[in-house]
């Protein structure tokens, strides 16, 4: 007989002392995806005046996640888009109430936050046809605006995702886990010498002593495989906004997000990105010695970092069968902040001087005054929706708002739920919502600003903070999955269990 044959046939072989169960499950999953690529030249909203698209570099979707117990049904939507104006969310959730009996409450829907996307802001449709003659000319000819069509398709795909998803669905197992990522988000605003909080002070700065915020380093991870361990589709939860802009049409660096996680694990599975409190968070380090990166390598450094820390999460944690599905939700009635008298007029006078041709920082922010006065007068208050969706021990808790990031950090603190996610810029948008220190003396910066964008009274972040936790609380987190248990112990190895042997 071959030496080969009698080494191998002289090995131990190791087997479990009871047989490993075939995975099972309780719930369902479907994920898919669908195009809403905007037309080169459409706006390119994110601004504060009119800016087109010129070029194409990648596809923006919809993203789709839906989970179903045969009893309860969530929805996760992730957009491709700057934001969600309320009017999409109000409209999906009425059809898909219509064709798949799903509440609206059970559905939640939110944008990436990518500046490199389709025109679904900032000024909607027919929303200052009853102002004056020179507040509309500000609002539709010099502001960002939404395009009718694009707001209508980007409804209508939402549902066509969900349809696609239910297609889609299979028994699943699920996994739940959280990564580290610390290297490729900042915050944006920091401290000055002059006991202020500035925006962007700009690397080199040498009146800047320290960052204004924290941010939020975990990368939070949901995997659904089918009972043959295929991957169905992850969900990703990162607080960074997607402002590396790679050079066109774009998700920006959530593209590279998608193919990181897809080339590593050899998938073509979708993945859902769900925004985190990021309103003060960006790729821009203004304490860097070093030049930033030009903006393709700056989206894949974020989308890749981001994404191979997921992957490292994925191949890595505990999958159940079982997951309570649940959902709550309550929408609030915000006060606008409202401009004096004194500012209205001032922004008149400059208004009327016309934009100049150099610096028009006045002129902008001016025109922004005269629209929040007439939004202040049709609409002194705000709906504001804060949701919570529950899938086994991670919850979903959302504003809509471009959220600061120590609110998410407190919704952390302060969830029953061993996996939380906070979702910034979900089912609604009433712009940046900074904490109350960034209001105090030791605060400013370009989010404080008061636009037509901009305005929620200074408390409206605590109480999205506060009710995303009281809707927590209401829900019982599931179990946290845990690996399979070893075998009781049978004894050594044999081949191992010797002295060492010196001749």
């Amino acid at each position: 007989m071959p030496r080969a044959l009698l080494i191998l046939l002289s090995l131990p072989v190791l087997l479990p002392a009871q047989p490993l169960q075939p995975p099972s499950s309780t719930l369902q999953a479907g994920f898919a995806e669908r195009d809403i690529t905007p037309d080169i030249g459409m706006e390119q909203p994110g601004g504060y005046g009119k800016s087109y698209h010129l070029r194409f570099h990648d596809a923006c979707k919809v993203r789709v996640a839906l989970f179903d117990d045969g009893r309860r049904s969530v929805v996760l939507v992730g957009l491709d888009t700057l934001v969600v104006p309320r009017k999409i969310v109000l409209d999906a959730r009425a059809a898909i109430q219509k064709e798949f009996q799903i509440p609206g409450e059970a559905v939640m829907i939110g944008a990436s936050h990518s500046h490199s996307s389709g025109p679904v802001g900032m000024v909607m449709p027919g929303e200052f046809d009853s102002a004056s003659d020179l507040v509309k000319k500000l609002a539709y000819e010099e502001s960002s605006c939404a395009d009718p069509g694009f707001l209508t398709r980007v409804t209508q795909e939402i549902v066509a995702g969900l349809r696609a998803a239910r297609m889609a669905r299979r028994p699943a197992q699920l996994g739940f886990g959280f990564g580290h990522e610390d290297k490729v988000a900042f915050n944006r605003r920091l401290r000055m010498k002059n006991g202020r909080s500035w925006s962007h002070p700009r690397p080199g700065n040498p009146d800047i002593l320290e960052y204004a915020g924290p941010i939020d380093p975990q990368v939070g991870v949901i995997g659904a495989w089918d009972l043959e361990g295929r991957l169905l589709g992850t969900i990703v939860n990162y607080a960074c906004h997607a402002t590396t802009n790679p050079g066109g049409i774009s998700a920006n660096w959530i593209h590279y997000l998608e193919k990181t996680i897809q080339g590593a694990l050899d998938t073509r599975a979708p993945v859902i990105f769900m925004q985190g409190a990021c309103g003060d968070v960006t790729q821009v380090d203004n304490l860097s010695p070093w030049r930033s990166p030009a903006p393709e390598d700056w989206a894949r450094q974020v989308g890749g970092r981001v994404g191979a820390e997921a992957v490292r999460v994925l191949l890595s944690m505990p999958r159940t069968g079982e997951a309570i599905l649940d959902s709550r939700q309550k929408v609030l009635s915000i006060p606008r902040r409202k401009p004096s008298a004194t500012r209205v007029q001032r922004s008149h006078e400059v208004v009327k001087r016309g934009k100049p041709a150099g610096d028009t920082t006045e002129y902008l922010f001016a025109k922004e005054i005269l629209m929040l006065d007439h939004l202040c007068k049709v609409t002194p208050e705000v709906e504001a929706e804060v949701q919570v969706i529950q899938v086994g021990p991670a919850a979903f808790v959302s504003n809509p708002a471009e959220y600061f990031c120590q609110f998410g950090l407190d919704i952390k603190k302060g969830s029953p739920f061993p996996f939380t996610f906070p979702v910034e810029l979900a089912n609604g948008i009433v712009g940046y919502v900074p904490t109350e220190e960034a209001f105090g003396p030791g605060g400013g910066g370009y989010e404080t600003r008061l636009t037509a964008y901009s305005n929620l009274v200074i408390t409206a972040g605590r109480t999205f903070a506060d009710t995303g936790i009281t809707l927590a609380r209401e829900l019982k987190p599931g179990p946290v999955p845990e690996p399979p248990r070893s075998p009781p112990f049978s004894g050594p190895w044999t081949y191992g269990n010797v002295p060492p042997e010196l001749e």
